[in-house]
């Protein structure tokens, strides 16, 4: 009740600013310890097991909110699985022009078009290595340069920078918002992407001593045949998995109809029919082995679950906390473990797909 009370008092204030100057204020609370740590119990029916990682839960904070990596272990006090920090590019870069996010309180929605702004590679590093000994699973979401002239070498040389700091990488090819980042979708260019971004990461496992996972993060904006393609060619480099997905350059159905003209990528609720199916079409082109993060839309306990339904091994949220508060975070974790009661499950990897069919086969509208 009082976490609630907490939550509803400090959205009414977020909310009277605008989006950015609010993000970087509840960046700075967490920094400084404001939030109160809101562990959930903990339901070893729950934790996830992938590589050499046990995730305690399947939840995770999806890349974009802890841009520069400030603040992954206030983030996994509040019961998150797991954090994404990024997307981090090699040099610093200041983004797209302000405004550059946008509320659909109507929606539940966010526009943003923020263009990648980061404080580069050594930065978030020096965070990282002042971190390194505090355990948590930590992921690292890597990026380009708008002007890099060889857009592949800044992914690899993300790889090369955290490798020893990263629990898993992803390989971010799906925001729209720096020009032609979702051309390397394209087949012969993902391609290269992938044999030079795993190369690089298998040369950096033998300095390091483990190989990092790499997940490729794609747009649920991605045709039928896109995505099939998509799924050989990552099944054909050994890619360790996949997050599905970024936000959308649709405008479906929205009731906000001023703000949904501008640009740039649209997150939360609105995103979630379309990444869900998204999700569910990918996981029966890969098949039930290869892990998938489902990311997109989910703002409630509800949400988590049809999420993990339709074919993710892991989830992650960002806008439904803007929406909802941190105590979103209980409330997910403990629906999860009382569908697992309900449905006379011994394990969240038991529900990993159990509705996929339905969900690859809803036509979009």
């Amino acid at each position: 009740m009082v976490l609630s009370l907490v939550d509803g008092l400090a959205r009414k204030a977020l909310f009277s600013m605008d989006p950015e100057t609010a993000h970087g204020l509840t960046i700075k609370a967490l920094s400084s310890g404001l939030f109160p740590a809101c562990e959930p119990a903990a339901d070893g029916r729950l934790a996830v097991k992938l590589f050499d990682l046990t995730f305690p839960n399947p939840l995770g904070l999806a890349a974009g909110f802890d841009k520069n990596g400030e603040v992954p272990d206030a983030v996994l006090r509040l019961g998150f699985g797991f954090a994404e920090v990024g997307t981090v590019t090699p040099r610093a870069q200041t983004g797209n022009p302000r405004p550059r996010v946008f509320r659909l309180p109507a929606d539940h929605g966010v526009i943003n078009r923020y263009g990648f702004n980061n404080e580069g590679h050594a930065a978030m590093r020096a965070r990282l290595e002042a971190r390194r000994h505090r355990g948590g699973i930590v992921g690292v979401n890597v990026g380009a340069n708008k002007d890099a002239g060889d857009r592949i070498a800044d992914y690899v040389a993300g790889i090369e920078a955290f490798a020893d700091l990263a629990s898993y990488f992803t390989v971010n090819i799906s925001s729209p918002n720096t020009p032609g980042l979702r051309d390397l979708q394209a087949r012969d260019a993902l391609r290269d992407l992938l044999k030079r971004s795993l190369h690089a990461r298998d040369d950096a496992s033998e300095r390091v001593g483990r190989k990092v996972p790499v997940f490729l993060k794609i747009a649920p904006d991605i045709d039928d045949k896109a995505m099939e393609e998509i799924a050989e060619e990552v099944l054909a480099a050994k890619v360790d998995g996949l997050i599905v997905s970024n936000t959308t350059i649709s405008r479906d159905h929205l009731k906000d109809s001023a703000t949904a003209k501008e640009a740039g990528g649209l997150s939360g609720r609105p995103l979630f029919r379309k990444s869900t199916i998204a999700l569910a079409r990918m996981r029966k082109l890969v098949g039930p082995q290869l892990p998938i993060i489902g990311v997109g839309g989910i703002d409630s306990p509800e949400t988590a679950w049809t999420k993990i339904a339709a074919g993710a091994t892991l989830i992650q949220l960002y806008t439904g906390l803007v929406y909802e508060g941190p105590g979103l975070v209980r409330r997910i974790l403990s629906h999860l473990s009382k569908q697992l009661d309900s449905n006379g499950l011994g394990h969240i990897s038991e529900a990993v797909g159990a509705n996929v069919d339905a969900w690859a086969d809803v036509r979009e509208d």
